[in-house]
C-alpha cells in the first residue's frame, strides 16, 4: 500500500493547518517535500482555488497556492515523488489552457504528474469566473473527456463535445507520461459514479472507514457493468497521526503510537481494498513535521 501527503503551508484552511504554517513560506513547503521524497512518499499534493469569498474566508482562509506553479517549484527540488493536484477544479477554465498547464509541468518533472481532478463547491468561484455553477458536474464529466485527448500524444488534439469544441491547434511540449493518469475526487454519489467510469483512481472526502468498503464496492460495481478493465488506484484519507507517545495534545482523533502499531491500524484500509492513503501529521513546527515524515517512512512504511 502506497503512501502520499498533502502538503502544509500551500492551502491553510482551519479544518487542518497547524498554527505554525500561518508564518511559513516557500522554503518551509521545500523543506518538507524534500523529506517526503527521501521517505519514500508515492506523491506530495496541492490544492486549488482560485478566490474565497469573504463569507467563507474564516473558516477556508485565503492561502491556496496555486497548484500548478506549487507542483512545478517543487518538481525542481525533488527527484522521485510524484506531483498531484487534489484536486484541480478543472470546470473553471478551458481544457486547452489545464492541458497546457499540465502537460508542461509532466514534462518539467520527466514525467511525474498525477492530475487530481474534482467539480468544486464554491459558488462565487465559478460566477466570477463566468462558469456555470450549478451544471459543475456535466461541465466536470466533459472537462475530463476533453484533457484526455488534450493530455495524449497528439501533438494537435481533437474534441468536439456540447461544451468544448478543438481541432488542429497543436501544443508542444507534450507529456512524457502517456497517459497521464486522472484521479477523480469527492465522495457524492455522482463523483464516486464519475470516477469509477471516467477515472484511472479515486480521491475520497474524507470518507470515515465504516464508509469505505461500500464506495469502493460501488466502484467496482459500476466499472464492471460498464465492461470497464484496467487498473484503478482506490485512495483513502487516514486520521491524523503522530509518530511516538506524544507530550502535548494531538487530538482525541489523532492515531499515535509507535511505527509498528501504527502500520496495523492502518493496514485495516488495503484490507479493504485501498491502494493508496494520504496522511496527515500532526505538529508544532516545521522541524517536527519532518521528523514525523522521516519516522513514517523509516519505521512505520515498511510495515504497510
Amino acid at each position: 500500500m502506497k503512501y502520499g501527503i498533502q502538503l502544509p503551508v500551500q492551502s491553510q484552511s482551519t479544518i487542518y493547518a497547524e498554527t505554525w504554517e500561518a508564518g511559513a513560506g516557500p522554503e518551509d513547503l521545500a523543506e518538507v517535500a524534500r523529506a517526503a521524497d527521501h521517505a519514500g512518499f508515492a506523491y506530495i499534493a496541492a490544492c486549488d482555488h482560485v478566490a474565497i469569498p469573504r463569507r467563507l474566508a474564516p473558516a477556508m482562509s485565503t492561502v491556496w497556492y496555486d497548484p500548478v506553479a506549487t507542483l512545478a517549484y517543487l518538481a525542481a527540488v525533488t527527484e522521485r515523488v510524484r506531483l498531484l493536484s487534489h484536486v484541480a477544479v478543472v470546470g473553471l477554465r478551458h481544457p486547452l489552457l489545464t492541458a497546457k498547464q499540465y502537460a508542461t509541468l509532466d514534462h518539467l518533472s520527466g514525467g511525474r504528474l498525477i492530475l487530481g481532478v474534482g467539480a468544486g463547491h464554491v459558488r462565487e468561484e465559478f460566477e466570477a469566473l463566468g462558469v456555470d455553477f450549478a451544471g459543475r458536474g456535466a461541465v466536470l464529466d466533459e472537462s475530463v473527456d476533453a484533457l484526455r485527448k488534450a493530455l495524449g500524444p497528439e501533438e494537435f488534439p481533437e474534441h468536439h463535445g456540447k461544451l468544448y469544441d478543438f481541432a488542429d491547434l497543436g501544443q508542444r511540449p507534450r507529456p512524457t507520461q502517456s497517459p497521464i493518469p486522472v484521479w477523480v475526487g469527492g465522495s457524492s454519489p455522482a463523483a464516486v459514479r464519475r470516477a469509477a467510469l471516467r477515472g484511472d483512481g479515486w480521491l475520497p472526502q474524507g470518507d470515515p472507514r465504516d464508509r469505505l468498503p461500500g464506495q469502493i464496492e460501488r466502484i467496482r460495481r459500476l466499472r464492471a457493468e460498464a465492461g470497464i478493465e484496467g487498473p484503478f488506484t482506490v485512495g483513502a484519507i487516514t486520521e491524523p497521526l503522530y509518530v511516538g507517545t506524544p507530550t502535548w495534545d494531538v487530538g482525541r482523533r489523532t492515531l499515535s503510537g509507535t511505527p509498528e502499531e501504527l502500520a496495523e491500524s492502518l493496514r485495516a484500509y488495503r484490507a479493504m481494498g485501498v491502494d493508496q492513503i494520504q496522511v496527515r501529521f500532526r505538529s508544532r513546527g516545521r522541524a517536527e513535521l519532518i521528523d514525523q515524515v522521516s519516522a513514517f517512512g523509516a519505521g512505520t512504511a515498511p510495515h504497510l
